[in-house]
């Protein structure tokens, strides 16, 4: 299984994506999987052109069909005014509302105190909500006083755990989009319903 991480980190170092990797790791402990990381920060001036002319460039538009084609995903965003960083919100703009449908997602985010950890339920799920994509009851928040202490382990376990089962459960079953489905008129279905009854 394809596992996308995305990761809008700003610095080198980045805490973002030190549990961006946390997360993937323990993912693959608990499922088979392949991971691909897109770091969002390498993207910025291509997402900011995409927003303004309609076009992705070539490396954006690699990281937005890795992240449509994947069985799940994890995305870590830092926190700016108690929500997601702008470059994170405006990726995720930029993909077709309709791409995520029926995708497992885990959620996390870093700031610098637990006061933020609201963010998770309140910025990220409603947007991956809207996204109709399936998110993990888990979320993961690290506030700098949680690297090395005692719980933030637990909780990256629990949503990896969360995220494999969902992965392995809906991957073979996401549902396309809308314009993929295939109409079959009624007179047909009769048709059908018909020669089923006499044989």
């Amino acid at each position: 299984m394809k596992l996308v991480v995305v990761s809008a980190g700003l610095s080198v170092p980045s805490s973002t994506r030190l549990l961006a990797d946390r997360l993937a790791a323990a993912t693959g402990r608990q499922a088979d999987v392949d991971v691909e990381v897109v770091e969002l920060r390498e993207l910025a001036v291509e997402i900011a052109q995409n927003l303004t002319n309609g076009f992705p460039g070539r490396r954006l538009a690699a990281a937005i069909d890795a992240v449509t084609s994947a069985d799940g995903l994890i995305v870590v965003t830092p926190v700016f005014s108690a929500s997601y960083s702008g470059l994170f919100k405006s990726f995720f703009d930029v993909i077709d509302k309709d791409a995520l449908t029926g995708m497992p997602v885990l959620i996390a985010a870093t700031g610098g105190t637990a006061r933020h950890s609201l963010v998770l339920d309140h910025a990220l799920r409603p947007l991956f909500a809207h996204l109709r994509a399936v998110v993990v009851p888990t979320g993961v928040y690290a506030a700098s006083e949680d690297w090395g202490a005692e719980g933030l382990d637990g909780r990256i376990e629990r949503a990896a755990g969360e995220l494999a089962a969902l992965m392995r459960g809906l991957s073979a079953t996401r549902r396309p989009a809308p314009d993929a489905f295939t109409v079959v008129p009624f007179a047909e279905q009769l048709a059908a319903m018909t020669e089923g009854s006499a044989n």
